[in-house]
């Protein structure tokens, strides 16, 4: 889902900028990726080892009032709002919106003039009552401009699933094995036929707010589930020129996209946007250090 056209965005300043506190997470060693390989071009795995540093990291995605506040105070102008468009998922759009470009390998996906963080599903929407849900319709630039201007930087990969899981090593999420222990949901994914209709048995069809679900053992909110989230790496060879995204989103759906596990992974081109894709921040331990966020 790429945004065609050149990708736009007013330059910022980088200064520290009140923002959610960061929790602190000491690293370690920890057993990163999967292999379950339902789809082995995602590159999970195999498990391995992998040592983080210490690091902190949101305990939630950016909500549309964080990112407001950054667009108020920099005038910055995302991609989606430069090019003029950007792609929202079909079940969303009422059922006489005029027909648009789909994506080809998946058609529920359409391309709406207008779409950004400010109309999610273009035309007059807008994001009142959303303010605590997840700003979407950002690309990777975007996410890195907001990170910059907050005084931190997107998570990379090894950090982001570090976090995610919370503690628990092995596990496919942040809370175990069992999608709904006890019947309870515990993030937001699809349920229904997809893409027919997302009958919202864990109480939302969309985006939920940041922190509807309980944290992990880390004290991290809808690290699986809601958005994807995108983080600083490339995704390597197999997929030259994209970024990495994790997480999964509120349209994964067991049948197609099994991809709302800690291990999943995902890319996309650092200008694409979509109606869920968002981002938490990170930072170094001390504010003078940390990983690089564009390498």
């Amino acid at each position: 889902m790429r945004a065609e056209g050149r990708t736009g965005g007013t330059p910022t300043t980088p200064t520290t900028q009140p923002h959610t506190a960061l929790l602190a997470l000491p690293g370690g060693v920890f057993r990163m990726g999967s292999d379950e390989q339902r789809y082995p071009g995602d590159g999970e795995g195999p498990a391995r080892d992998v040592r983080v540093g210490a690091f902190r990291i949101a305990p939630h995605a950016v909500s549309n009032d964080d990112f407001a506040a950054f667009a108020a105070a920099t005038g910055y102008v995302t991609t989606a709002e430069w090019v003029g468009t950007s792609f929202v998922f079909g079940g969303l759009l009422p059922d006489d919106f005029p027909p648009t470009r789909a994506v080809a390998a998946a058609p529920w996906w359409r391309e709406v003039p207008g779409a950004s963080w400010r109309r999610p599903e273009g035309g007059a929407s807008d994001v009142d009552g959303r303010g605590d849900h997840p700003v979407v319709h950002v690309s990777w630039l975007d996410a890195r401009e907001y990170c910059r201007w907050a005084g931190g930087r997107l998570p990379a990969e090894a950090e982001w699933e570090y976090a995610a899981r919370g503690g628990l090593d092995g596990v496919r999420y942040p809370w175990g094995d069992e999608l709904t222990p006890g019947g309870e949901h515990r993030m937001n994914v699809f349920q229904g036929r997809f893409p027919g209709r997302d009958t919202g048995e864990d109480g939302f069809a969309g985006t939920a707010p940041v922190d509807a679900y309980p944290a992990n053992g880390y004290g991290l909110h809808n690290t699986t589930g809601n958005v994807w989230e995108w983080c600083a790496d490339r995704f390597g060879p197999a997929r030259p020129g994209r970024r990495n995204m994790r997480g999964g989103s509120y349209l994964c759906h067991e049948s197609y996209c099994w991809r709302y596990r800690c291990a999943a992974r995902s890319a996309n081109t650092p200008d694409s946007s979509a109606g869920n894709i968002g981002f938490r921040m990170a930072a170094a331990v001390h504010p003078a250090g940390g990983i690089e966020d564009d390498r």
